[in-house]
């Protein structure tokens, strides 16, 4: 079983950049489905990103595509969240997740479905 350390959070003015980063150990990395997650004040968690063992395949929330990029490096055990022209609906906590899948080109989107998670980092996109 991994665990996981977000960090790259911040606050930005709306327009900005940030990229995020999920340090895992404790586990095989490239046997990890690898998700990441957003929740705003008073607001249900929601899927923003997530992508397979390998890294070839990715999947985004409609609210999200074309101005944020998941992607993993396997041999430095990292995920990452680039996020692009920023605004004011994607402040929250952003949350890495994994969950074990036995082949490539296997995607999670449901939140239920990853069994570990990272404490979160703070995301604030400021007018």
């Amino acid at each position: 079983q991994v665990q996981l350390v977000e960090s790259g959070g911040g606050t930005v003015h709306a327009g900005g950049s940030l990229r995020l980063s999920c340090a895992a150990s404790g586990g095989i990395f490239s046997n990890y489905v690898m998700g990441w997650f957003r929740q705003a004040p008073g607001k249900e968690r929601e899927f923003v990103a997530a992508i397979d063992r390998s890294g070839r395949s990715t999947e985004y929330a409609d609210s999200v595509k074309g101005r944020f990029t998941i992607s993993r490096d396997n041999a430095e055990n990292t995920l990452y969240l680039q996020m692009n022209s920023l605004n004011s609906g994607d402040t929250g906590v952003y949350s890495c997740a994994s969950k074990y899948a036995p082949y490539t080109g296997i995607r999670y989107t449901k939140s239920e479905t990853y069994n570990t998670w990272g404490r979160g980092t703070q995301v604030t996109v400021s007018l």
